[in-house]
Formats: structure tokens, C-alpha cells, sequence
């Protein structure tokens, strides 16, 4: 699978969220990943929609590893989204909470991700 598409949602270890924020926030992740990578290359988000929407959640200890990887991807211009909380109940206002990256292509996201551990 040299041309394997997937998704890749980060999620920060070191604040406390319940189960249910923790879900909300790997899906506003994956969403908002996804319609970025749509605006960039449609071909490559229908491809991963079509083959089963590949999704790993993999952790961080802090807001600076995720704001980093943030740049970095950004950098490489490969499609992915910041999550930043609004504060309404769990965490205060503009807590950064998550990472989606993709879908894109798996080789390219490995290059960063691969040294994290799953979640």
C-alpha cells in the first residue's frame, strides 16, 4: 500500500477531558481535516472516503508537540486543522485540544507522526 490514504487526529494527554469532549474534539478534528483537504485535492479526499476513511488516533503530552506538528504540516502544505475549544463547558476558552490530519497520502504524515504513540 504505497499510496495509502488515511487520516491522522492528535489529541493532547495533558488536560482533562471527559469521554464525551474527548469524542467531540477527535471529530471536529476530522471534519474540519477533511474539508481542507477537499478545498486541496478533491481526488484524494473522494479516494479516502471510497476506501473505508482510514482514521489513527495518536496522543501528545502538550500544547507545544501539537502546535509544532501544526506548523510542520502546514509547512509541507498538507491538508490538516487545528482544534481550539470555545470554553462553553470542560476547558477554558481557546484550549488547543487536537490535530486532524488528511486524509492524504500515509506515506507523508508518517514522516512526522511516526515516533507517537496511539492514544
Amino acid at each position: 500500500m504505497d499510496d495509502e490514504i488515511k487520516q491522522v487526529i492528535i489529541v493532547r494527554t495533558d488536560i482533562e477531558m471527559g469521554k464525551g469532549k474527548l469524542a467531540a474534539q477527535v471529530a471536529h478534528a476530522s471534519l474540519t481535516s477533511y474539508f481542507d483537504a477537499e478545498k486541496r485535492d478533491k481526488e484524494v479526499a473522494r479516494e479516502w472516503l471510497d476506501s473505508g476513511e482510514k482514521k489513527i488516533v495518536l496522543k501528545v503530552s502538550d500544547e507545544e508537540a501539537l502546535t509544532k506538528l501544526y506548523t510542520a504540516f502546514r509547512f509541507k502544505k498538507i491538508p490538516c486543522a487545528l482544534v481550539s475549544d470555545r470554553g462553553l463547558t470542560q476547558l477554558p476558552p481557546d484550549t488547543k485540544t487536537a490535530l486532524g490530519i488528511g486524509p492524504w497520502h500515509a506515506k507523508e504524515i508518517d514522516l512526522l507522526t511516526k515516533p507517537l504513540k496511539l492514544l
